[in-house]
């Protein structure tokens, strides 16, 4: 666990403001765009009548797609060579493409039948996932890649995640908005408007990495060059892909970082339906407005503690080191989580306010400390193979991340109806429904993050070692 080795950021590895103020723009779009479809389909279930085991299938499938097109997005990227980079002109079309297609998404009516809403959701999400991806793997790739200095990187993970937190301050609300009756005359036409909001939006804002953001890998500057992707033959390109795939998934260290990932994440994604559930029925005995109100609250204050987790787990990762700083951020969210049990109090609702700054540690340290730690393991795999693949590794994290989300999503449907959840009884759910309910929304992410405290404990990429590996990147380069 020794963490002896600490160097000063020169200059010249420093990101201006402005650099990582567009690139958390990026951030913001990709948040938004996970936590709208989180967030929104809730009208799937309460506003379409469909069956949560239903919706959680439908949540689960299209991310199943990930498992080959991020992957491929990622060498994709990784191969491009133009003038314009190897990231940037992804990141321009699939930000302008996954607005369009997100609005399409929710374009849905009241009358249809069950079957057609799944199967027109269905088709439309997995379109809408592609374009998502074109988007989100060169853009996390090129986070990687903007500095080669071992603290700078935490802090453009810091600043674009901190950045991000603001859909997290949005969307927890989109129930409230969609449910206006000012506004939209039921919640499903709330969806629909809503939807058209969030994918202008989109499309604006996350072509701005694209036009602003310096790339240090992959650009060149003949204009006469008009392939945009290396063209080395399909079965050259194939042949590269599964070796470079295969290289990744050996990294040790790699694959402790996707692990505490998948643990952290989706153990609070499995059951952060449940929250919106206790709230409503537990707390406020089915009075849908104001469990609503409440929940905008707790995601709101959750939030507002994260944007002030961030800086300080940035600062405190480079005093003790970015794995010592996980294993503290962490535990503080197991204490978070376990807090909630005497704080859903239905004769003192606002004490379900008072655990989330501590868990919001868990979700403000993990995306802040993992995209650091990745970029550091990206050098590891140049020093032993001689080639940069931000894109692979960034696109096989993520799809961990949204397999281990589709899993959550496929489960947590069926987990609802475990408790014996019933639209239909409204208020006057069974009191082993509500017991369930909140016993599954407290002790899931409290043990898979303590699995992934466990699991990080052993990841050796230190900041000696970081320094280590970029001397002998330089010395190999011929710069320093």
């Amino acid at each position: 666990m020794s963490e002896v080795t600490h160097c000063t950021t020169k200059p010249q590895d420093r990101i201006s403001l402005s650099q990582k103020l567009i690139y958390g723009l990026g951030g913001l779009v990709n948040n938004l765009l996970g936590a709208a479809v989180g967030c929104m389909a809730i009208v799937l279930n309460l506003g379409l009548g469909m069956n949560p085991a239903l919706v959680g299938t439908l949540m689960a499938l299209p991310r199943l797609t990930d498992a080959l097109t991020d992957p491929i997005m990622g060498y994709i990227s990784d191969n491009t060579r133009s003038r314009f980079g190897r990231r940037k002109p992804y990141i321009f079309f699939g930000a302008i493409f996954s607005g369009i297609i997100f609005a399409m998404m929710w374009q849905l009516r009241p009358g249809q039948s069950e079957t057609f809403y799944f199967w027109y959701f269905l088709i439309v999400s997995i379109i809408f996932y592609l374009a998502y991806t074109v988007y989100a793997t060169p853009w996390v790739a090129l986070g990687y890649e903007m500095t080669p200095d071992y603290h700078e990187r935490t802090r453009v993970m810091g600043f674009s995640n901190w950045i991000g937190q603001f859909a997290w301050v949005i969307a927890p609300w989109f129930w409230k908005i969609m449910e206006n009756d000012t506004w939209f005359a039921n919640s499903v036409e709330g969806a629909r408007g809503l939807a058209i909001i969030v994918g202008t939006f989109v499309a604006i804002v996350g072509i701005m990495p694209a036009i602003f953001c310096k790339e240090r890998f992959g650009s060149k500057a003949d204009t006469n060059r008009k392939a945009v992707v290396k063209i080395d033959g399909l079965g050259k390109n194939i042949a590269k892909f599964f070796k470079g795939f295969a290289i990744t998934l050996k990294s040790k260290p790699f694959l402790k970082l996707c692990t505490s990932t998948f643990l952290v994440f989706n153990g609070f994604m499995l059951v952060s339906a449940f929250s919106s559930y206790v709230i409503i029925y537990y707390v406020f005995g089915g009075d849908s407005p104001a469990g609503a109100t409440y929940m905008g609250l707790f995601g709101t204050v959750s939030s507002i503690s994260t944007f002030c987790v961030i800086p300080f787990i940035t600062w405190v990762s480079t005093k003790i080191g970015k794995r010592r700083a996980f294993i503290f951020s962490t535990t503080v969210s197991i204490f978070g989580y376990a807090m909630k049990w005497f704080c859903y109090n239905p004769a003192h609702p606002n004490m379900l306010l008072i655990p989330a700054p501590f868990i919001a540690f868990g979700l403000g340290g993990l995306f802040t400390l993992m995209g650091a730690m990745m970029a550091d393991v990206c050098d590891v795999d140049e020093v032993e193979t001689g080639e940069r693949r931000e894109g692979m590794y960034g696109s096989i994290y993520w799809w961990m991340v949204k397999l281990g989300m589709a899993l959550a999503f496929a489960i947590s449907g069926h987990l609802l109806n475990a408790t014996g959840f019933k639209v239909e009884l409204g208020g006057e759910q069974t009191v082993r429904t509500l017991l369930l309910l909140r016993v599954f929304d407290i002790s899931v992410p409290m043990i898979t993050s303590l699995i992934a405290v466990i699991t990080i404990c052993t990841f050796k990429v230190t900041e000696e070692k970081a320094l280590e590996v970029r001397k002998i990147l330089e010395a190999r380069r011929g710069c320093a």
